[in-house]
Parts: structure tokens; sequence; C-alpha cells
């Protein structure tokens, strides 16, 4: 069984960090996002199985556990006897992704908990002197800017600033990031995959607030203004407590941004990149199948040598 854990913990989750680098801006960034965010999480969801199946076979090693169920503690132990560190490890690892798991979906709780409590309007405007914007998740959710943004913007950059947090509303983003979170909470080589995810559903919203707003200009205008006002500030953090998605995101993809949006390229035909994060989830959920097929036939076969 040990081949099963080495592909399907070890080896496929850092082969998707470098998958979605490949992918980085060969894809328009809403279909990148979607991509990115559920082959993250099919990739975690089978590492997280992967290291549940080795933790019961830990668990069915214990000689006191294979007298109450009938089968042979030895025979299940000899099956990684070249590797006898694995099972036990992964009970570890099991315990260290339930608590990190729990402790992501509770932020993510907290952070949908404001939009069950909707304004009547649309866009709040709050008053205070710090620069922030951010979209607030819910049904339909709303729009948070406070005066201290408002006034630094102009009459069309504020347009295009509310525009792309429409469209994180609008494209549900707060469910990608979600899940690429969760996933990362799983399975830590996919932190950076979440942040790229994070990454690409800003782009993806600033590009549907240019097509919106007639003008990729004025948007980079705004997200750049946006970028300056609240970088050292400790906006973001702060906004971090209201919402996960947010306008100015000062951690070295702004210019990122910007330069995309004044100088946009075509993408280019990927057609079978576009099917290289979903093969890899596929990959890693084959070898947790085959892992949960082996650890059956080797408790049977342990139930038949007793």
């Amino acid at each position: 069984m040990f081949d099963h854990f080495v592909w399907s913990v070890v080896v496929v989750p850092p082969l998707v960090v470098l998958v979605v680098r490949l992918l980085a801006d060969r894809l328009p960034p809403a279909t990148a996002a979607l991509a990115v965010a559920w082959s993250a999480a099919v990739v975690a969801a089978a590492s997280t199985v992967n290291l549940l199946l080795f933790a019961m076979k830990a668990a069915a090693q214990v000689p006191a556990v294979g007298h109450a169920f009938g089968w042979s503690a030895r025979v299940v132990t000899a099956d990684t006897a070249a590797e006898p560190w694995v099972p036990w490890l992964s009970v570890a690892l099991s315990a260290a992704v339930a608590v990190s798991v729990t402790r992501r979906w509770r932020h993510h709780h907290d952070v949908l908990k404001l939009g069950r409590a909707a304004p009547a309007e649309p866009l709040v405007v709050l008053p205070d002197e710090t620069a922030r914007a951010f979209a607030v998740p819910g049904r339909p959710g709303y729009v948070v800017v406070t005066t201290g943004m408002r006034e630094l913007l102009t009459d069309r950059q504020f347009d295009a600033l509310l525009a792309h947090e429409r469209a994180h509303l609008a494209g549900r983003h707060h469910r990608l990031a979600r899940l690429a979170g969760m996933a990362a909470a799983a399975h830590p080589a996919l932190w950076w995959v979440a942040r790229h995810v994070d990454y690409l559903i800003e782009r993806a919203a600033d590009e549907r607030a240019a097509e919106e707003v007639g003008s990729r200009r004025t948007v980079a205008h705004a997200i750049g203004v946006a970028a300056l006002a609240t970088a050292g500030t400790g906006a973001t953090a702060a906004g971090t407590r209201w919402s996960m998605l947010h306008v100015a995101t000062p951690r070295g993809t702004v210019p990122r941004r910007v330069s995309l949006l004044l100088t946009p390229r075509p993408w280019p035909a990927t057609g079978v990149l576009r099917l290289l994060p979903a093969a890899l989830a596929a990959f890693s959920c084959v070898w947790s199948v085959e892992a949960a097929l082996d650890l059956v036939e080797l408790l049977m076969a342990a139930r038949g040598a007793r």
C-alpha cells in the first residue's frame, strides 16, 4: 500500500502546483480559477482519504483490535514492514488535517455570517477615513466602501471599483476561495495554489469590470489607487475580518494585474492544458480508491490467516 501513499499524498499535490504555474495566464482567469480550485479540492480530498486509510491500517495493526475483529494483526503489519512508520505518521497527519480544516471552516463560516444580515441597499458606505472596499458574500450580498476610499477615486474609477466588487458577488468567487482554502488546510503543499486562486478570481473580476465600464485603463487606475491607499495601513488585514475578497490586495499581484489590464494578451489555444488539473485530480482519486480496495483485501487475508 505504500505506493498509494507516495503518489496521493507526496507526489500529486506538488504536481498541482507545477501545473498551476503552467496555466497561470494561459487560460481566461475565470476558467482557470474554476479548474484550479476544484482540482486542488479533489486532490486534497484524495490525499486525506489516503491518510485516513493508513490510519485505519495503523489501528488494525494493534493486536487488541485484531482480536476484537477476528483478523491477524501480524499479517496487517507485514504489509508495510519496510515502512513501519507510514501508518502511524498517517494517524498524526490525519489529526493535524482535522484540526486545520475545522479552523478554516469556522473562519469561512464567520465570514458568511455577515451576509445573512444584508442591508436594504446593495452598497454600504461607511464613514471611515481608512481606505477600504470589499464585497460581503450572501444572498444577494453587498459591497462595502469607506468614505476614505470614495474620496480617493474619481467617479469613473469608483464605478470601476464597484463593478469589480459586484463581479465577485455575481461570480460567487467566495465559494472558489473557500474551496481552495479548505484544500490548503488539508495539504500544506496546496497553500500556494490557494493563494493563486485568490489572484485568479481578482483577475476574473478585473476582466468583468473592464467589460462593464468599457475601459481597461480606468479599471487599472482604480486598482492602482486602491492598492496605494491600503498599502502599509493594515486595511487589508482588518478587512479580512469582514470579507475574503478585496479589490486591493497588495501582495505583489497588483502590478501584474494592472499590467495585464493595460497590455492585454490573447489567451493561446490550450485545449490540452485545460485538462491537466482534472487529470491530476482523477489520477489522485484512482490511487485512493486502489488504496481502499487493497486495505479491504488485506483485512480479508488477515482474517483468513487468523
